[in-house]
């Protein structure tokens, strides 16, 4: 049951990020394919990325039978699903956002679970958004240092998600389509969570069934000139079915619903104002001041371009302080930005919702939120401002969704 919007807004915003998450949920999907598309026999399962636990908790409430062996890899800290500890299968967490040695030894346990499966057998792919990072075998000559410090120049850059992936997956044996050859011919079906923009299968987890678009790499710095950058040269493998069972278009209807059903209006914006985050902010606070009431719903992913020395925070954080900077003094307009893997940027908290107030209050607590902005410092800000929203892993990541309510 929502809460009641006129004596608790605050929490009818944090009720309706909750209801946007329950409908991408990763094990509530995946149960829900399995159980329309059903294996037609044994299977051996690999589940990649920030919602690998909650989607083989799925899988095993639909198929648990069926499964023959399973191979999970996750973000430290998300592994989160205790009944589904299996002997059957092998759980694994390593580095995100930067891969580390971890990632490295969970691409050799992947490798090594494809090859010593049957000739027969047949896979189940649950793939979603971390597994760039928490699954690697870079290519001869490129290390472990080289690939954080690469990735950390790609997080920082303020490119979109596409142009990143392309460059992991050109210094990947496996991304852009590479661990299908793994596969020698038996086949797969890749059930995805997408995070990316549009909903490009293959952009999400960089790939690792489906080839990269042929497109031009971004410029690198000078300082990573002679990497040993692969073209996306491989072709797609009739033996891989691929399908998205989870989006950001989802999440936004599961709370446009929800808000719906509580006799709210709503009004869903089919696209962000701007890739930068705290520019994308700003222009959606300027909108609402003018907006007609009821529930504002947005969803995507914005970019942060790092300074040297970054601050605490994510994109959410910042795109929801330069809001809060456009919406002081302004009062029943409140506006929550959320990741929806529960994990903005680097940060454990998923986001923020703000109002009128939250300036005055992270001012009261000795910070300054233009300067916290230009540091992308944002989450000190709102710590301070009491506006940070906590979630812990929830078992999706399908971008960010952004509600905001107008009295």
């Amino acid at each position: 049951m929502l809460s009641d919007v006129r004596s608790d807004p605050r929490n009818l915003l944090l009720d309706l990020f909750r209801q946007g998450l329950a409908a991408v949920n990763g094990r509530s999907v995946v149960h829900a394919w399995l159980r329309t598309h059903p294996p037609a026999g044994e299977f051996y399962l690999v589940a990649l990325g920030k919602a690998a636990d909650a989607m083989t908790a799925g899988a095993l409430d639909a198929a648990a039978p069926a499964l023959r062996a399973g191979l999970v890899v996750t973000r430290y800290g998300f592994l989160d699903t205790p009944m589904y500890r299996d002997p059957r299968i092998v759980s694994l967490e390593a580095g995100h956002p930067l891969p580390d040695a971890q990632s490295l030894a969970a691409g050799n346990a992947l490798l090594l679970f494809l090859k010593d499966a049957p000739a027969d057998a047949e896979f189940l792919f649950l793939v979603s958004g971390g597994a760039s990072s928490t699954v690697e075998v870079p290519v001869a000559g490129v290390g472990l240092e080289t690939l954080q410090r690469l990735n950390a120049w790609l997080l920082g850059s303020g490119l979109p998600i596409g142009d990143i992936n392309r460059v992991r997956a050109a210094l990947s044996r496996i991304k852009g389509g590479r661990l299908a050859r793994y596969l020698e011919g038996r086949r797969a079906t890749l059930l995805l969570i997408s995070d990316v923009p549009g909903d490009v299968a293959a952009d999400i987890g960089s790939g690792l069934l489906l080839p990269s678009a042929a497109k031009p790499l971004p410029a690198l710095p000078p300082r990573f000139a002679g990497l040993p950058l692969q073209k996306a040269s491989v072709a797609a493998l009739p033996n891989v079915e691929a399908q998205i069972i989870a989006s950001n278009a989802m999440a936004r209807e599961g709370v446009a619903a929800a808000a719906r059903a509580a006799g709210l209006r709503v009004h869903l914006h089919a696209n962000l104002p701007a890739d930068d985050a705290a520019v994308c902010g700003a222009a959606i606070a300027g909108m609402l001041l003018s907006a007609p009431r009821g529930v504002h719903v947005w969803g995507g992913e914005t970019t942060v371009t790092l300074p040297e020395n970054p601050g605490q925070g994510g994109r959410c954080q910042q795109l929801a302080l330069a809001a809060a900077q456009v919406l002081a003094g302004h009062t029943g307009i409140l506006l929550l930005a959320g990741a929806t893997d529960g994990a903005d940027g680097v940060t454990d908290d998923a986001g923020a919702l703000v109002d009128d107030g939250s300036v005055a209050r992270g001012e009261d607590g000795g910070y300054d939120a233009k300067d916290s902005l230009a540091r992308a410092d944002a989450g000190a800000f709102l710590e301070a401002s009491g506006d940070l929203i906590h979630t812990g892993p929830t078992g999706s990541n399908v971008t960010d969704i952004i509600i905001a309510y107008k009295e």
